[in-house]
Formats: C-alpha cells, structure tokens, sequence
C-alpha cells in the first residue's frame, strides 16, 4: 500500500493515498505509530487480557469481556460485512501490523513487539470500548436496587443512568444564523478524558474523498465527526436504551452441560471455559455461559443474569457505516450511511454545502415490553421477547438546533436523559444574535453558567441561620452563577453541594442503598450511592420531603461556612484517564479548570467525593460549510501518544477555551515520510543500509513527490526547476508511453529516497553524441534530499543496486552516465563507484560529461 503522511504545525497528520484500501492501511499504521500503546491496550482489554498488564483490579473486567463474548461477536460481525468493507478493515489491519515495531520503538510502554491484529481485532475495540458506554445493563441493577428498597418513586428520584453523567454537546445554526449563509456545526463529545486522548485529529484523503475529522485510535475511518468538504456532520449520545438484563434459572447436568429456563422451559445453553492470566497472581479460569437471551454476564443474590443487546440478535457493529461516510457528498448520503449505524445509539446532526441539514438519530433499539426498558426481567416470561427495531426518530431544523444528551428527539427510545440545562442554554446563546462565524463558536463550548445552582439556593430563602451561614449564603447569591476557573465563589457553591450530597446519602431513608455483599467490581460504580446522589440532588431533596430537604441544606451550608475557600480552578483538577502497564506512574492532575456539571462546559466531578474530574470534552470541533478552512477544533492534549512536541501541546488552549484552525491546503503541511508499496522489478538488501527497491513510476500517482523533487534548487541540474506541475506530469507521462525509456523510484525499506531513470542511447539525442556500442543502457539519478544528516556512502549505495539491477540483463554491456559538467560531485561519485570517466559532449540543454561503466569492470556485487 503506497501513501504519504503529512503534518501540519500542530502535527495532525494528514494522510493521503490513491485509493480508499491504501488510505486505511496509512491511517492503520498511522495508529500503530502515533498511538502504539493506546492501541495496544485497547486490543487487550477488547481481548479480555487487560489484568495480565494492569494488574489484578483488571481481573473482574477481562472475566465481564470473556463472558459478554465480545470476540466472539466481532469475529461473527466481521464475518458477515460485505466484501468491500471486510477488505478495507483489513488493509487498516494490516497497516497496524506494518507500524507496531515501528510504534513499539516510539512508546516507553511497549517493551516488545506486541502480538499481530487479526482482521477482526478492529470490531473487538469498538465492542469493547462500547460495552458498558452511556450506562448500559449496570444501570437496571440500580434501578432494581432502588426499586427494592425504596419503591419505583425512588426511582424516578434517581433518574440519571450512569455513574456519571454524559455531558456531550452539538448544534447546529443554519444560513440564515450565519455570516456566510451556510451552515455551521459545533460540538464536543463528552468522554473519559484519556491521556493520550479518546479522539485523534486526522485527515483522510484520495482518489475518492478527502475528510477531516475525530478518529478512534484503533478503528479505521472517521465515524462521530467528520467534515469531507461538502458535508460535515457531528453526534451525541442518544441515551437509548439498547441493552436487556434477564434473570436466569440455570441447572447442570451430570456431564457438565448447563440448561436454562426459558419460555417453553428448560432449553440448552452453551457453555465453555477460558482462561486468562493475572499480572503478580494466579490463571484464573472464567466459565462462560450463554442462554438463548445472550451471554449470562454476572450473579448477584438472586442469581445468575444474562445481557441481550443488538449484537445478540443480529452479528452487526454497524462498520458498514464507515466507508460510506467518507464518500458522502450530502446530508442525503450522511442519512442513507447511517442506516447502517448500529452502536452506541446517536443523535446526528448534519448539513452540506448546499445548505441542507438533517437531525435524526442513529442506532438499532429493540422493541420490547416496556419493563425490559427499566429493570432486570424473568427470562421464562414470553412477554418480554423482543420483536422488532423501533423506527429512528428525526426532524426538520429551523434556523438552530442542539443536541445535548437531553430527552427531546430521543424521548421514545430510552429511559433517563439528562436535564435539559444544557440544550437550553446553548439555544439561548445562539438565538441571541445572528451573523455567526466557525470563530465565535468557542464561546458556546466554554460557556460556564451553572444553570442548577438555585436548586441549592432557593430551599434557603427567609430560613433563619447561623451568621457565618447566612454570610456565605448572601455570597452565594450575589455570584453569577459562573464555574469560572478564577471564582471563589464557585468553588464555596461546590464545597456547600458536596456536603449537602454527603448529608443526603447519609439519610436513613437510603440506608438500604449500599453495594450488595459479593457484586462483581465491575458494576459497582453503578451502585455507589455516593456517586449517583450527587448528579440529581433536585429530585433527592422532593423525595425526601421539604422539611428534611431544609434541614439537610441548613447543615450543609454550617459545615463549610467557617471555610477559607481556594479558587474553583485550584480544586477542580482534571485527572486523565491513563492505561499505565504496571510500574508507570501516573500523570499529576492538572488545575486550573473551569466548567462543572450542567454547564455547557461540562467537567464532571463526582459531588460529595471529589471535586477532581475525568470526564468531559474529550474534543471540541467546529465545521464551517462555507469553508473547511475557517473550521476548528482541539483535543484535550494533542496528536501524539508518545513523549515528544505533540505529547500535550493542546492542553494549555485546551484549558483556556482556544481552537486550533483546521488546515487542508496541501502546500501549507509537511511531508513526514511516504511508503510505497508496489511490485518491484528488482530489490536488493545491503548490509547495514537496508532493503532498496526498484519500483516503476507511476505519474499520477507520484506526481506530488517527483514535482517536489525536481523543483527543488539542489536539483537545478536535472533542468526542471521552472516547469509546472501539469508540464512535469505530461514529461512522465509521455516517458510511461515508451518502449525505450523508463522512469522508476528507489526506495529504501519502502521510503523513497531517488528518482531513477533509464534510456536506450540510440534513441536519445545522447546516441548522437557518442559511437554507441550494442548493450549501452542509459540512465539518470536523482537523489532526494536528506531528512537530516547526509549519509556517508548513501549515494554510492543506491549505484551499486542500480548496477547489480542493470547487470541482471545479461544484454545490457555498458552502462552510460551523462552528468552536467557543472556537477562535479556527481561525476565524482561515479568514478567512485567504478565508472570510466569520458569526453564532454553537448546536448540540447547541457553540456555534459559521458561517464562509463563495462560489465567486465564491475566492482563485486554488481553481477
């Protein structure tokens, strides 16, 4: 596969190929080289083999992964993509496997070449990385839990799936919003904050496409945002309900095969066992159960229970979506690819160049009993078998539209949203003016007014305090409401909510809300009371009535009132979240952070635990319609998962509410490297240089290389200098049409690194300058410019292949070199390399010296 990584300042790469398979395989290799690590660990937590290098608190994980059978699933959903995407899977497989020794050499974490991907691996990240996403089945064990112990009112008081909450944003402001008149799209997906980061900066460009857009490091294409230049689109999170827990009776047989209880009663499960190794500790064995709801994943007191989710009904993660939206032209394409969209359920928003727009959401949601939406069902009742996929919710936009994890377009599909604060405020800020521009759109991402803090206020009004109270809560009053990271105040607000969420989950009501004796660690974060009771404080304080609620906040405000309170930017440090191997220390929080739960500018802390956060804008992108070039975007970090300039460059404009400009005019990037992977008609391996290949031009597709080359002043002597690149192109092109000459490249373990060119004398004007003899065979060289330090010998090298190449014919006898007469380094290297020097002649466009080489006079190693 033959293509060209550039970068530009921020060092985003931008990949460019001839054709969509070679693009995949750069962007795979691109993934193993920048992101070596990260995708390393991702494959082995998909794989179920995360403990034998995170240590033992990942034992419960790799025994959840082996039982949901998610390599399994992605096997099986491989297996049934259609031809073209399976290949194109693989080729971004197989650029993986090019690059890891290469990424291997660039991360401290990586201390040997890690095992190959299969071409399914890919399936398996996606899978992995989405299993518990957005909350999943954990939270029906919640919702039972507080339906158990409290009834389905408490419930409703708890209603925010998750241990904490999504804080994912995207508008959309149509022509008429805008300064150009065409759309404009916004957003930033709101994800564990990973170092190195969830989403990558990247351009995918050839023959077909060219998009830039947020990738996931480990699967090929741009699936969430992405603009192609004539239409861009964005997500969020749906907050669909997807996924079904279901109570299981199981019993076994004298020869170890399991049965599970199912609506016509006893029936088979499959069962098997795996095992898998523990860093510091024994091989652990996991049996693996799978009834015909799905794969039984956990058991708590009342048993064992199963999960079905879409992968279980139909073996398809939706990949087939992902080459179509980098083809896509418009909204209409935008739509017709997400058809295919599978996991995890979005809302899409999208516009094109022609000013349409769509707003839909994306996903497969079973019908199904409306209690298999919200808590664990009985597998042996028929009623809750599913029937069907609901149909997809959309809606025509006027003039702006948000997406914020709210009910709105998704109502029909899931269960809990989260409040509508954040929708709301990013509707009012936009519908406040018009004229917006791609530049204006970082002050939506970073808007911080808390629009909920009255919600702690308010109950406080005309109750008498103790004066150090009523001083802090006059304070507080007077604030702006503002998560600035300069605030006193703002901090003060989050000290008096988090002892009020402490003295809530302190309440005897919710005594009986502790984590269940024996639940798996893997779901306990679902079940901590501490970590839900923070996020719906509202609804808490109606259950618990208004004269409780009052005395919880009375004694909230008096345990913080005598505090000296440090800057809201002080104590709200942001903690990435790091898949270190054991031994590697993690990365310090970092300070200085503005934003909080329910703000636009959502940095989700855990209230009453720690002001500390790890969630929130895993990315902020801007895509303008008018002009891919005016679009922004940033990443909490930067491009690069290795130590080095692009390790955590974003971070300070990151924090501060900055983008960086979206570049895409080839002329202002970087060439990197280029690898060219092509049949060649002769290579040679020398011993401490490398593999050299010679492999035929192709113009078009090496037109941007050779240009750059013979244009350049060191290569004035090959008299292309002034010539444009049509002109360059029509010159390798008519020499493709030849029978006599032939023009190829030298690559140097698949880098190009010379331009070589060869002619028969007789039928170049060169034949008239000297007696050509019967086996003269011509030829040219250009060497291309050394990246650093030039390379003692390197030049002398590539003479040496071009001969053994040359000589291989046994009817080529003499090898005839031409070099300016100016180029006296030239000629120098050929008598270096065995060559007779010989006469001046004068062509047509320079005088030159004839240099010559028999084959009888050969050094060794050229026959």
């Amino acid at each position: 596969m033959s293509f060209v990584c550039y970068r530009d300042a921020w060092g985003v790469p931008h990949l460019k190929a001839p054709d969509a398979n070679a693009l995949a395989f750069a962007q795979g290799r691109n993934a193993a080289v920048d992101r070596g690590w990260q995708i390393e660990a991702a494959r082995r937590r998909a794989a179920g083999n995360a403990s034998a290098s995170f240590g033992a608190d990942w034992a419960h994980w790799d025994r959840l992964v082996r039982r949901a059978g998610v390599v399994g699933s992605a096997k099986a959903a491989f297996e049934a993509l259609d031809s073209g995407t399976a290949a194109w899977v693989r080729a971004y497989v197989d650029g993986v496997n090019s690059g890891m020794a290469t990424g291997t050499a660039l991360a401290p974490e990586l201390d040997a070449v890690p095992e190959p991907w299969d071409p399914w691996t890919p399936l398996s990240v996606w899978y992995g990385e989405h299993l518990l996403f957005g909350g999943g089945f954990p939270g029906k064990l919640w919702r039972e839990l507080v339906r158990d112990a409290l009834g389905e009112r408490a419930v409703r008081a708890f209603a925010l799936d998750g241990p904490e909450p999504v804080g994912s944003n995207g508008w959309l402001v149509d022509g008429s919003m805008t300064a150009s008149g065409k759309p404009i799209l916004a957003g930033d997906p709101h994800r564990a904050i990973q170092l190195p980061g969830a989403y990558q900066q990247i351009r995918l460009a050839c023959d077909e496409f060219d998009v830039v857009g947020l990738a996931i490091p480990g699967t090929p294409g741009i699936a969430h945002f992405g603009h192609t230049g004539d239409v861009a689109w964005g997500i969020t999170n749906a907050m669909a309900d997807t996924c079904d827990v279901f109570r299981e009776r199981l019993r076994r047989g004298p020869d170890g095969s399991v049965e599970a209880f199912g609506p016509g009663g006893w029936e088979p499960a499959s069962v098997r066992s795996e095992t898998y190794t523990v860093a510091g500790g024994e091989t652990q064995t996991v049996e693996i159960v799978e009834t015909a709801r799905g794969p039984v994943v956990g058991e708590d007191a009342k048993g064992p229970f199963s999960m079905r989710g879409p992968l279980q009904e139909l073996p398809d993660l939706g990949f087939a979506a992902l080459p179509k939206l980098l083809r896509a032209r418009t909204v209409d394409d935008v739509d017709a690819a997400m058809e295919h969209w599978v996991l995890p359920v979005n809302v899409v928003m999208a516009a094109d160049a022609a000013g349409r727009t769509l707003h839909r959401v994306a996903g497969r949601v079973p019908e199904r009993d409306e209690e298999n939406r919200r808590h664990p069902v009985p597998a042996w009742e028929a009623k809750h078998a599913w029937r069907g996929w609901k149909t997809m919710p959309r809606k025509d936009i006027d003039r702006v539209a948000t997406m914020a994890n709210e009910r709105g377009l998704s109502a029909p599909l899931g269960v809990e949203f989260c409040p509508p604060h954040r929708a709301n405020r990013i509707r009012t800020l936009l519908e406040e003016r018009t004229g917006w521009a791609a530049a204006d759109m970082a002050a939506i991402h970073t808007d911080t007014l808390q629009p909920s803090a009255d919600v702690l206020l308010r109950p406080l009004e005309g109750v008498e305090l103790a004066p150090e109270s009523a001083k802090l809560l006059d304070r507080m009053r007077d604030w702006d409401r503002r998560m600035d990271a300069d605030s006193v105040e703002a901090a003060a607000f989050a000290a008096y909510r988090a002892a009020a969420a402490r003295r809530l989950a302190a309440l005897p009501v919710f005594a009986d809300l502790g984590v269940p004796e024996g639940a798996d660690p893997t779901f306990v974060p679902w079940l901590l009371l501490r970590n839900r009771i923070g996020y719906v404080v509202e609804h808490v304080l109606g259950f618990v009535g208004r004269a409780e609620a009052e005395r919880v906040l009375r004694a909230a405000l008096d345990d913080v009132a005598g505090e000296e309170f440090a800057t809201w930017g002080e104590v709200h440090r942001l903690r990435p979240w790091e898949h270190q191997p054991i031994g590697f220390a993690p990365a310090a929080p970092l300070g200085g952070n503005a934003g909080d739960v329910d703000c636009v500018l959502a940095t989700s802390c855990i209230p009453g635990a720690t002001e500390d956060f790890s969630g929130g804008p895993a990315a902020r992108w801007v895509w303008d319609l008018a002009d891919r070039e005016q679009s922004r975007w940033i990443v909490p970090f930067g491009t690069s998962g290795t130590p080095g300039p692009h390790h955590r460059d974003q971070f300070p404009l990151w924090r501060d509410g900055e983008l960086i400009p979206v570049v895409t005019e080839w002329p202002r990037l970087q060439e990197e490297y280029r690898m060219i992977d092509r049949p060649a008609v002769f290579e040679q391996t020398l011993d401490g240089f490398g593999t050299v290949s010679i492999v035929p031009v192709r113009p078009k597709e090496d037109l941007d290389l050779i240009y750059g080359w013979v244009t350049q002043e060191r290569a004035r002597f090959w008299g292309m200098t002034e010539h444009s690149r049509d002109y360059v192109l029509e010159i390798y092109e008519y020499l493709d049409s030849l029978d006599t000459h032939h023009a190829y490249l030298l690559l140097r373990d698949a880098k190009p690194v010379a331009l070589f060119q060869t002619y028969e004398p007789d039928a170049d004007p060169v034949g008239e300058c000297y007696e050509v003899e019967p086996g003269d065979i011509g030829v040219h060289l250009l060497v291309a410019a050394a990246d650093g330090k030039a390379e003692t010998g390197f030049t002398v090298a590539l003479l040496k292949v071009i001969g053994a190449h040359l000589f291989a014919d046994p009817g080529h006898r003499r090898i005839v070199a031409e070099p300016d007469t100016r180029n006296a380094q030239a000629s120098a290297r050929l008598r270096r390399s065995g060559f007779a020097i010989g006469p001046e002649i004068t062509l047509p466009d320079k005088t030159a010296r004839l240099a010559f080489l028999r084959r009888e006079d050969a050094p060794a190693g050229l026959l």
